[in-house]
């Protein structure tokens, strides 16, 4: 039986590369269900590849488009986030691959785990924002979610056999991004286009920048708090600039374990996909001669804060880590749009976090008004920025 895939923001980086498995796998995989915000035009084309059975476009302005080219087609068409919960729950799903980004592809996760779907989680801010309420509804439903992302996915590999008990920690490995090295005096000055230039992966802009400033670190420590049941102090991160170990795993003996491999998320995604089976595949192989040295530093909590604001966030529990996201979505957005300085948006969230009411135990109601008032106060601070127009 094949594995029949809904594919959330199949248009973006993991979307897109995700289609790339199934294509190299045809006999494993089929694609039930396509999502996508707004890119139109790229919908429609993977639409008429691989015939789903329904396509969802979560930007209404763009349904009309990818309507009108489906129109002849057996394809169903629905527009909307709400659209997007239903689909995931039909019986025709076996797998969901959660990749939109940031808090948008909450509610689609959520309720793709309360149909008992098998979920790929490659949308590290719904673990970030809820992780307590997404990882008690999984195991409610028997459910073991698939991490993604390389480093956590290094974790879940490194972790199989073993006794969870037995692990003393966990070591998330930074690439360090463009800037590894750098001082404020030189961060001052950041353009977009210096921070998108990421010396190892490639990516989409908003995961491009986190990893710029930091902050994509940091959601990585919250995601696997929650995806691996650790307390925060088993929780830490090494700075190893090839990108060659992607995580590990220290054990009470003292033992480590380490995943490694070339920094290519096609990798991850496959084997998530086709968990508990690896399957082959063409992808370029690791050459020890290529990589005589293998580097580690400590990260500097000094000069790139949003590592630190993380962490604190973390520990402080609560809402605060869905403070911090949204935060930071709204300032990645604005940076983006060269409206607010690379340094300025650590001031702007650690702001956001003082100032956004904090409650201990958050339902998700609570998450949601936590989300909008924490966009509103920031995009209001988003405008005392100097380079705001």
């Amino acid at each position: 039986m094949k594995k029949r895939l809904a594919i959330l923001g199949s248009t973006g980086s993991i979307g897109t590369q995700a289609l790339g498995v199934v294509d190299a796998h045809p006999e494993l995989f089929d694609v039930e269900i396509l999502s996508a915000h707004s890119n139109a035009d790229l919908l429609i084309e993977q639409s008429q590849k691989y015939k789903p059975n329904a396509v969802v476009v979560t930007n209404e302005n763009a349904y009309e488009k990818v309507k009108k080219a489906l129109n002849n087609t057996d394809i169903k068409v629905f527009s909307g986030a709400n659209a997007l919960c239903d689909v995931v729950q039909w019986d025709t799903v076996d797998m969901v691959l959660a990749a939109i980004v940031g808090f948008a592809g909450l509610h689609s996760t959520i309720a793709a785990i309360d149909a008992g779907k098998q979920v790929a989680i490659a949308n590290k801010e719904t673990l970030v924002v809820a992780g307590e309420i997404v990882m008690q509804k999984a195991k409610e439903k028997n459910i073991l979610p698939l991490p993604v992302d390389s480093e956590h996915s290094a974790l879940f590999q490194c972790m199989i056999g073993e006794h969870l008990d037995s692990v003393e920690k966990v070591i998330l490995t930074a690439s360090g991004g463009p800037f590894l090295g750098k001082k404020t005096n030189f961060l001052v000055n950041v353009k977009k286009d210096h921070a998108l230039q990421h010396p190892n992966w490639v990516m989409g802009a908003k995961i491009t920048i986190d990893s710029a400033t930091l902050m994509n670190k940091g959601l990585e420590m919250i995601e696997a708090k929650w995806l691996f049941d650790l307390q925060n102090d088993q929780i830490d991160v090494v700075i190893h600039p090839q990108s060659i170990i992607h995580s590990l795993v220290q054990f009470k003996d003292g033992s480590l374990k380490a995943q490694m491999g070339l920094p290519d998320m096609k990798l991850p995604i496959q084997y998530a996909l086709a968990f508990p089976q690896r399957l082959n595949n063409d992808f370029k192989r690791f050459d020890f001669k290529d990589f005589p040295k293998l580097n580690f530093e400590q990260p500097d909590y000094k000069t790139f804060r949003n590592l630190a604001l993380a962490k604190d966030a973390m520990y402080k529990g609560g809402n605060a880590t869905c403070v911090l996201n949204a935060a930071n979505e709204v300032v990645v957005h604005g940076f983006l749009q060269n409206k607010v300085g690379f340094l300025e948006m650590n001031d702007i969230i650690e702001r956001a976090l003082n100032d956004v009411a904090f409650i201990e135990k958050p339902t998700l109601q609570d998450l949601e008004e936590t989300d909008a008032a924490t966009r509103r106060l920031t995009e209001s601070l988003l405008k005392g920025s100097q380079l705001y127009n």
